[in-house]
């Protein structure tokens, strides 16, 4: 095991792959139009934040793993993003930022939830906004993560890869799983992951108190209502 689950070069190098820009970086660049700073928190490979990139826009891509932002700033037009190591404590309060985003659950994958939004609306100027989305809690995501389920072999430029999820424990909203990346060597890269599934209500409770005025959780990517059935929870928050 190790703390890092993106700390494999190889399999950041699949990321962009099996993570490709669809309907949710839509959303964010349409949120993005007429901004001049933007903030990604939780960049990752960087695959949004360097199309968020525009003339006379400040672009800023922060991630606590060096392996993701090592590729990040190695990428085609990288030069253009100022990439930050680091969490939600080294987003400086600088009051300016017209637009924060965070991509690809990444809110889930935060223990400090009410700290890290906080840190986002000390960096937003008045009026700016926060959007990210999160899995409902309600769909039970977690109840198809078993291995026969999950299972699957694919050849990647690593080689042939045998991978699958296993369930290691569900408590009070924190799934812990692992994820399992058997190579052709028989190397197993096993990463746990910890994702926390907060209500549309607990989200809103911390968007709040970090002294958001005006709260919308959508359904989905196209404003969908928000109800029981739906997988994600689309998160905007005007400060």
């Amino acid at each position: 095991m190790i703390d890092d689950p993106y700390g494999d070069e190889q399999l950041v190098e699949l990321y962009d792959l099996d993570n490709p820009s669809g309907e949710d970086h839509d959303y964010y660049r349409a949120l993005a139009a007429g901004t001049a700073k933007v903030l990604d928190f939780g960049c990752g490979t960087g695959l949004l934040t360097r199309s968020l990139v525009a003339p006379g826009r400040v672009v800023i891509g922060v991630d606590p793993s060096p392996t993701m932002l090592g590729y990040a700033r190695r990428q085609s037009g990288a030069e253009a993003v100022t990439w930050i190591d680091g969490d939600h404590r080294v987003v400086r309060p600088t009051g300016d930022v017209d637009l924060a985003v965070s991509s690809g659950n990444t809110m889930m994958h935060v223990a400090e939830h009410a700290a890290a939004v906080g840190a986002l609306a000390a960096a937003l100027r008045p009026g700016g906004v926060l959007a990210f989305e999160s899995r409902n809690p309600a769909a039970r995501a977690w109840e198809q993560w078993t291995s026969e389920a999950t299972y699957g072999e694919r050849d990647t430029k690593a080689g042939r890869l045998k991978e699958w999820l296993e369930l290691i424990e569900i408590a009070n909203g924190r799934v812990t799983f692992d994820a399992h990346n058997v190579f052709e060597d028989g190397r197993d890269a096993v990463y746990r992951n910890v994702l926390y599934f907060r209500s549309a209500d607990e989200i809103t409770a911390d968007l709040l108190a970090a002294g958001f005025s005006d709260v919308v959780i959508d359904g989905g990517w196209h404003g969908e209502p928000l109800d029981a059935a739906s997988h994600l929870l689309v998160v905007r928050a005007t400060k």
